[in-house]
């Protein structure tokens, strides 16, 4: 049986606690192997909780010194509470001065102090007792993460001006640099806002007509990483040229929330429009389109597409490959069974096959096909052969080439362009 005896209001800070007519110090700390929160304790003196009561400061720097002790315990091994009774005397009764050269010796968490107040430039002057004058109950978590952001800026070589940080604040990657920008005007200093948009402007500018579209290999939601890489440095030169002063991060940051809002306006549109807007389609020619195609995977999971369908044969082709697609099915097919020719979309290698009925099969004989390949550029290259095809046949991708009928010699290209 347990009796509280001392607590502050700040609910995390150590208490003091009289078990089985003992006084002890108990705190919460880590989790166990279920991530419940697990609570330590080790027993104290009466001068100790005089202190503690009196003595915010040095209550907040012995939590700060407990703590990497219950971090070695683990999920479920013991505190040691010798060496955590060994630290009582050092920070609750001695001097000042003596305080502060424990410090330089043991193991403490820096980021509590941080969150309660310290002054960070006697933290890293070492000058802990001092830096704690400013200690108060209330936590913020906040200032802890800032400065840890920072420190790991430091060891980088960044450091950011004004602007800088304003740019980081306005996109919320201040803290966390891998976190999804987005658009934070109230995070901004007031007189720093305009500042910023110039930037945003810039940045806009830039990419202004340029998309990221859609990469059904890879899934639904998935983006053309060229597009992003071909936005990203388009977005970045005229930030670096117009605002020659920006470190990297915030040249990065502004890309990065260009990047993020293009791709995710693309993932928002139906697979048929981000088709019929990506700015692949070609001159077409050839005969007219097709009223039926049957698509198939490398599974043998086949789907029908009839002219009178609401959505566009290509639209619908590609919701099958987002489907479909995996690192062990990565052969995709479209076929017109009445005019006996179609094209084989190989993912894995970046080619393509076109495919003619050269004669149809009689008597119970094979049909005798045409097959040519192709080199594809990327996603955007395919988009554009599936419409080329879907809209204008087999001939019309005559225009697309060079087709190669000589597998031998497919394979002697593919490689030269992989190799390069």
């Amino acid at each position: 049986m347990s009796d509280i005896v001392f607590t502050r209001a700040s609910g995390w800070i150590p208490s003091v606690i009289r078990e089985d007519g003992e006084l002890k110090l108990s705190l919460g700390a880590g989790a166990d192997a279920n991530h419940e929160p697990r609570t330590f304790t080790f027993s104290i003196g009466e001068a100790h909780l005089a202190v503690i009561q009196e003595d915010l400061a040095r209550h907040l720097l012995l939590w700060s010194a407990v703590l990497p002790l219950c971090d070695a315990a683990g999920t479920r091994g013991r505190l040691d509470e010798n060496a955590a009774a060994a630290l009582l005397d050092p920070i609750l009764l001695a001097e000042p001065a003596d305080v502060d050269a424990l410090f330089q010796h043991i193991r403490w968490d820096r980021s509590r102090l941080i969150a309660h107040g310290a002054d960070i430039g006697l933290l890293e002057r070492g000058q802990v007792y001092a830096a704690m004058r400013a200690a108060t109950e209330t936590s913020n978590g906040k200032r802890a993460q800032e400065y840890h952001a920072n420190r790991r800026r430091a060891e980088r070589g960044t450091v950011l001006g004004p602007l800088d940080a304003a740019i980081l604040r306005y996109t919320g990657q201040y803290l966390h640099g891998s976190t999804v920008p987005k658009r934070k005007p109230d995070a901004v200093d007031h007189a720093l806002l305009p500042e910023v948009m110039r930037v945003i402007a810039t940045a806009e500018q830039a990419c202004a007509g340029m998309r990221i579209s859609r990469d059904p290999r890879r899934g639904k939601r998935a983006t053309d990483k060229r597009d992003w890489e071909r936005m990203q440095t388009t977005v970045e030169a005229a930030v670096r040229h117009a605002h020659p002063d920006l470190v990297d991060d915030a040249v990065r940051t502004v890309s990065f929330l260009m990047c993020s809002e293009a791709a995710d306006r693309s993932r928002n549109t139906p697979m048929e429009e981000d088709d019929e807007t990506a700015g692949h389609r070609a001159d077409l020619g050839g005969s007219a389109s097709k009223t039926a195609l049957s698509f198939t995977d490398d599974k043998g999971i086949e789907k029908k597409w009839l002219g009178e369908s609401p959505r566009s044969a290509a639209g619908e082709f590609w919701e099958f490959v987002a489907d479909r697609s995996a690192a062990d099915n990565e052969v995709f097919t479209i076929e017109d069974e009445e005019m006996g020719e179609g094209i084989q979309l190989h993912f894995y290698a970046d080619s393509i096959a076109r495919i003619t009925t050269l004669r149809a099969g009689e008597g119970g004989s094979d049909p005798q096909y045409g097959v040519e390949y192709g080199l594809v550029d990327g996603i955007s290259g395919y988009r554009n052969l599936v419409n080329v095809f879907v809209h204008g046949g087999y001939a019309a991708l005559e225009q697309h080439g060079p087709w190669i009928s000589d597998v031998t010699e497919f394979e002697r290209a593919r490689r030269r362009r992989d190799a390069r």
